[in-house]
């Protein structure tokens, strides 16, 4: 019963930081290089595939920025954040204000900028409903008053002991121009991040998204290719690995020890990817403690845990295609290079060798698009392809053995 009450150690959920964050030294380097800017050159975007740790990084680099005496306000990008550029503002204000509420400004101030409060108050600070209303009385577009409050925001900061602030998106792939309505809340939030930079204000933003993200900033304005410095999150190496996998359960109190046999197992079928070492940690952990309880040696359930993981992780996207979509999909997961990139005439020259129907450039292309925007596959800035969801080749090809 001792060995039940012991909590499994290892959290797969999305975001949740994991027990050991390994592998992620350089890119925390990056992070301390671009604190140090006195002006704002690069902001930073945090890219990956899903599963390999964006948000746990960016969360764990809040208190490090706070620590070196940042200002810091962070929160997930939702599509209705896009949908014009009044809300993208509204979010702008919103998470400006986490920061600016703890400043004081006098009665005399709030008289000038000609601020009526409801009712006669002691201490005043620059909250949400002050900041709603600068922007609101400030004349000019969207961007112009936004660059208004921001540089009043900063005036205030600027004698305290805070060397910048930073305004940080998670999900920000979520974020795009609608010119069909004549919105544009990604450019908007650009122009104003630079317009503000260039004037020495110490405010940076960071990105964190999809690896579609950053040619999504390049089309919206050419300049972002400069105003950003990209840190890619790819799977960790071996070594790493090890490190997710066996630092948890180190704890003398724990019941449960993976052997060298196990270990190895969990590096290979995850690739690299913490989502996965998560996973298969997880379901390992209770499949060994249950063992450890009725006197047995560990096994690790190999397929167990991977029917389990097609089941969890893999089948929702799965379902998003169609039948013909998922013959693409398995013609794609039968080439080497499935799990990198990938061209669309590869693509085409596979079909011809496989059973079935075989694929024309055009319906390939047609197809792509429409993968992509279920998630499924993505085109990067050269032209060529990637499976947006990590090891999805290999759950294909299972789907194929047991059809």
């Amino acid at each position: 019963m001792k060995n039940m009450m012991f909590q499994n150690p290892f959290r797969p959920g999305a975001g949740h930081p994991p027990p050991y964050l390994a592998g992620r030294d350089q890119e925390t380097k990056e992070f301390h290089k671009l604190l140090r800017q006195t002006v704002i050159l690069e902001n930073l975007i945090l890219t990956g595939l899903r599963g390999v740790g964006k948000t746990v990084l960016l969360d764990t680099f809040k208190p490090i920025a706070i620590q070196e005496g940042w200002k810091w306000s962070s929160t997930d990008f939702s599509e209705s954040a896009s949908v014009n550029e009044e809300n993208l503002a509204i979010r702008l204000l919103t998470d400006l204000a986490v920061i600016s509420s703890s400043i004081e400004i006098s009665q005399k101030e709030i008289q000038q900028i000609g601020f009526t409060a409801t009712a006669k108050v002691v201490r005043q600070t620059l909250n949400f409903e002050i900041l709603q209303y600068l922007y609101k009385q400030t004349p000019g577009l969207v961007s112009d008053k936004l660059k208004f409050v921001l540089e009043f925001v900063w005036k205030h900061l600027q004698n305290t002991p805070c060397r910048g602030i930073i305004i940080a998106y998670d999900e920000a792939q979520n974020l795009s121009d609608q010119s069909a309505k004549e919105q544009y809340p990604l450019s908007m939030l650009l122009d104003v991040f630079q317009s503000i930079q260039k004037k020495g204000i110490p405010l940076m933003l960071v990105l964190t998204g999809l690896p579609t993200l950053f040619p999504k900033l390049v089309e919206a304005r050419t300049f972002a290719e400069r105003m950003f410095r990209i840190v890619t999150l790819t799977r960790l190496n071996e070594s790493a690995s090890r490190e997710a996998i066996e630092k948890p359960i180190k704890d003398t109190n724990c019941p449960v020890t993976f052997t060298a046999e196990s270990v190895n197992s969990i590096v290979d079928l995850s690739n690299g990817y913490p989502y996965f070492i998560q996973f298969i940690c997880r379901e390992a952990f209770d499949a060994f403690i249950q063992q450890t309880e009725r006197e047995k040696t560990g096994q690790l359930p190999v397929d167990e845990i991977l029917r389990k993981l097609d089941s969890d992780f893999f089948s929702g996207r799965w379902n998003r295609a169609t039948d013909r979509q998922r013959e693409l999909l398995s013609v794609i997961s039968s080439l080497k290079n499935c799990d990198e990139e990938f061209t669309v005439q590869e693509i085409v020259d596979k079909s011809k060798s496989k059973s079935g129907k075989s694929f024309s450039s055009s319906h390939v292309n047609q197809m792509l698009s429409k993968l992509a925007e279920a998630g499924l596959v993505y085109k990067n800035r050269f032209g060529k392809y990637s499976f947006a969801v990590p090891l999805l080749g290999k759950f294909i090809q299972r789907q194929e053995k047991t059809a």
